[in-house]
């Protein structure tokens, strides 16, 4: 994932920052509590496809 466009992307509800996590291929935004797929490099960034993830 380029460094570049992960400085850009924000939530897209809260438009608060993600975190990257590499090894499941998502971008999650802690306070609303959802991880945004990424799928072919490119980030889906629609709550529909967002799954909930749990307090880490």
């Amino acid at each position: 994932m380029d460094a570049k466009l992960l400085d850009l992307l924000v939530c897209p509800l809260c438009k608060g920052p993600l975190e990257y996590r590499a090894s499941e291929q998502e971008l999650v935004c802690a306070p609303c509590k959802l991880a945004y797929p990424i799928r072919d490099g490119i980030p889906v960034m629609l709550e529909d496809e967002a799954r909930p993830v749990d307090a880490e």
